[in-house]
Order: structure tokens, then C-alpha cells, then sequence
């Protein structure tokens, strides 16, 4: 299993009132995946019923600027 997959199950099992997508913002920030990693992972992992297809790119370029930051802040 990669480790943006087990990442976000571990969370999505700890956090079960989460939504699909808040599970997989909270998998990626600060973890230096790449753009390809994030793409792939979300089409898997998040469901399509947790966002709108028209806002797809902006959410995916919100999880970018995420996983290159750290959850205090700083880089």
C-alpha cells in the first residue's frame, strides 16, 4: 500500500465524521507529494459526492500549496 493510501485510511478510520476530501487534505499536508501522487490518489480515494466536478481543479491545486506546507505553518 502507498503511503498516501495508508495515510489517509489510518485517518479516515480515526476521524470516521470526516468527509473523504478532509481526510485526504489532512493525508497530504506537509508531506511532499508530488502533483501525479495527488492527482491519482484523489481520484481513487475521494468521493465524487464530496465535491463539484467544475471545482475539481481548484481543489486539487488547494492540495498542492497544502502538502508543500506543514500543518503549523511554516515550511
Amino acid at each position: 500500500m502507498k503511503s498516501l493510501e495508508r495515510r489517509y485510511k489510518n485517518i479516515a478510520q480515526k476521524y470516521t465524521g470526516w468527509g473523504s476530501y478532509i481526510c485526504f487534505a489532512k493525508a497530504v499536508t506537509g508531506q511532499h507529494f508530488s502533483r501525479r501522487a495527488i492527482q491519482h490518489w484523489f481520484n481513487k480515494l475521494v468521493d465524487k459526492n464530496d465535491y463539484c466536478k467544475s471545482d475539481k481543479a481548484q481543489l486539487l491545486k488547494h492540495l498542492e500549496s497544502l502538502t508543500k506546507s506543514t500543518e503549523d505553518g511554516t515550511e
